[in-house]
């Protein structure tokens, strides 16, 4: 049996490679494999942190008996959702239909053409090998009903790609995203809706910007609020910082264990912004705790790897857990004893078998005997088995973790995380950008095959414009011209002015997907044209702020009534509502305090660069002098621009 997953770029095709199944990856040839020996397809798609696909491998994949049904009546091919969302977005797609819900592993059974005909999840062995026996009974025994079954199932994907009505997202859609976002809220425990609980981050973005603009203190309150709450559960590492995926209960006590990428990206901004908009110690503390998280666990010298898994030794949050006996053994009983009620270690336990997970209710008045138990608690938790590592890098996260590292550095005047942001950006530009497309993957600092998706080219210019304003450099303005030159030219609707999440020259899949909707990401369009408005206030290239309102316009709808899954988009939103404000600070010293306050004071989505006057490449400072040689910031809206001031107070007044 060939391995053909040996050479895979992807860590979770890497953990498969030895299963008796006999997979393929995906590719054409496996398909044809399929109409060659007239049998169906099973496409199942996972990921490398996810728990019950492992649960599924134990109990399937890798037991010899049921490799064999499979690989007798169908052609299996396994594929990485993050490294190919575009074919997990047509295939959840197919399964939600089909089932009115989705997740992972994904299970897909479909004709050798790809069209899916049978959807489901997780399924246990000996429910599995029935349905793998059914489906292939019926694909040779009921071809017609299953044909057309499959038509049926692509129709309706087909049709969820169609779009809604083109509107304005205005202040009035903004107005009505907020509104039926905060009916969500939950009062008692933070967050927006029931269990299980996502960190709601980028519906968290929107209503700090939302909150800059109306003032609204109910909007602020949620969000410190939630944000509270989130830090000091158990879906928040009290030792090592850093968020897991999502809490399985609504009290953010016990969470799945994986940590992602792109959560902690995405928290680290809304951590940053709500401390420098209200003044939250929690926000500075865990803002710093989640770069260092980055910096330490996630960063392989290139780039940021996607993941920390759920389970390690195969069982989930095993390095995390305490039981009361195990802090007396470690720490003595009276600092056992501590610990245990600062860290609500209780003998009946919140996870298994007596287990808690830490919690931080409160900031203990003793910090230096916390640092210390804090210190000791690692030591020990170090010598546990620990969670395997997805390595495998990805444009997109890395471009929003980017970004997050400048919005952290200058907030903080923190160069450490300016630098690594910097180099980070590097990777991608020399590694990830070949022959003027992103590339989505990359391992172990090697390019993957598979191609960028919009997702990639919004998050990844928007990490570049964050780079140019904290770097000065017009080289990072000039990769993100191209990466958004690519957007509109390979990725756009002309028809409605939207955008489609894969490229015009891209392989062709059943359907091609154009989600509006943020999952647990930006979406492609929300992150494109977040990066359009930002280049465009950079260079006051209208064209762009165009490419942006259309693309906005065409998820208003949606927006106006489902703010919790339009978060980035609002956002977005909120930056056009606000100007975006152009801020050029003119002086040669790059430590300037006027350079801070406009960082510190920022309104929403505004755009910041310093630097001396008509510095080269730095559109926003050219034919802007110092004034009686005096640092000087020159404060435009919209294109409008007032007088020009000297002074911090004259600043924080313009930007208030």
């Amino acid at each position: 049996m060939a391995n053909r997953l040996a050479g895979a770029t992807s860590p979770y095709l890497q953990q498969h490679k030895d299963n008796p199944v006999d997979w393929w990856q995906w590719s054409p040839e496996a398909f044809e494999e399929a109409r060659r020996r007239d049998v169906p397809v099973l496409i199942s798609v996972g990921y490398a942190a996810c728990h019950w696909c492992h649960v599924m491998a134990h109990e399937s994949f890798e037991h010899e008996g049921v490799a064999a049904v499979i690989n007798d009546l169908t052609v299996p091919i396994k594929v990485d959702r993050e490294e190919r969302p575009d074919v997990d977005a047509v295939y959840m797609t197919a399964t939600q239909a089909m089932t009115g819900q989705g997740g992972w592993p994904m299970t897909v059974f479909a004709t050798p053409d790809g069209e899916p005909f049978y959807c489901g999840t997780y399924f246990p062995r000996d429910a599995f090998v029935r349905l793998v026996q059914a489906v292939a009974g019926a694909w040779h025994e009921q071809r017609e009903g299953v044909l057309q079954q499959s038509a049926a199932v692509v129709k309706a994907v087909r049709q969820v790609a169609e779009r809604p009505p083109s509107n304005p997202l205005d202040a009035s859609v903004l107005q009505a995203a907020a509104t039926t976002l905060m009916q969500t809220y939950d009062d008692q425990h933070g967050g927006f809706g029931g269990a299980p609980k996502f960190p709601p981050h980028m519906a968290l973005l929107f209503l700090l910007r939302h909150y800059q603009r109306t003032r609204d203190d109910a909007i602020l309150d949620a969000v410190r609020f939630t944000c509270e709450r989130m830090a000091r559960g158990g879906m928040y590492d009290q030792l090592a910082g850093g968020f897991a995926r999502y809490a399985v209960d609504g009290t953010w006590t016990v969470p799945h264990f994986e940590k992602m990428l792109y959560d902690n990206a995405l928290l680290l901004r809304v951590y940053t912004h709500l401390d420098r908009i209200a003044g939250s110690g929690t926000g500075r503390r865990v803002a710093g705790e989640i770069v260092a998280f980055l910096a330490q666990d996630l960063y392989d010298g290139h780039g940021f790897i996607s993941a920390l898994d759920a389970d390690a030794d195969g069982e989930e949050g095993l390095t995390y857990v305490w039981t009361p006996a195990q802090l007396d053994e470690l720490l003595g009983d009276v600092d056992g004893a501590w610990a245990r009620y600062l860290l609500q270690v209780t003998p009946e336990g919140t996870f298994e078998h007596g287990a808690s997970v830490l919690q931080l209710p409160e900031d203990p008045m003793n910090v230096e005997r916390w640092h210390d138990i804090r210190a000791r608690l690692l030591a020990a938790r170090a010598k546990r088995p620990q969670p395997a590592r997805d390595g495998k890098v990805v444009a997109a996260w890395n471009g929003l973790a980017i970004t997050g590292l400048v919005e952290y550095g200058k907030a903080y005047d923190d160069p450490d995380a300016i630098s690594l942001a910097v180099a980070v950006a590097e990777f991608l530009a020399g590694t990830h950008l070949v022959d003027g497309r992103l590339r989505r993957v990359s391992r172990d600092g090697v390019a993957g095959a598979p191609a960028g998706v919009l997702e990639d080219y919004g998050a990844v210019a928007e990490a570049f414009c964050a780079v140019h304003q904290a770097t000065g450099d017009g080289r990072w303005l000039a990769l993100a011209k191209e990466l958004l030159d690519v957007a509109l030219a390979h990725f756009r609707d002309p028809d409605s002015g939207g955008f489609f999440d894969t490229a015009d020259d891209a392989e062709t899949l059943v359907a091609r997907p154009a989600d509006i909707t943020d999952n647990a990401t930006p979406s492609g369009l929300s992150a494109v044209c977040a990066a359009l408005v930002t280049y465009s206030a950079l260079t006051a290239d209208t064209s762009y702020r165009e490419a942006a309102e259309r693309g906005l316009a065409t998820v208003a709808v949606v927006a106006a009534t489902h703010g919790r899954f339009t978060g980035y988009a609002c956002a977005a939103g909120e930056a056009l509502h606000s100007g975006p404000f152009e801020i050029a600070i003119a002086t040669p010293d790059p430590a300037d305090p006027l350079v801070a306050a406009a960082w510190w004071h920022a309104p929403p989505g505004a755009v910041i660069v310093a630097g001396a006057p008509d510095a080269s490449g730095v559109p926003l400072l050219e034919g802007r002098p110092l004034r009686d040689d005096a640092a000087t910031a020159y404060v435009c809206r919209g294109f409008v621009c007032d007088a020009p001031v000297t002074t911090l107070e004259d600043l924080v007044a313009k930007l208030a």
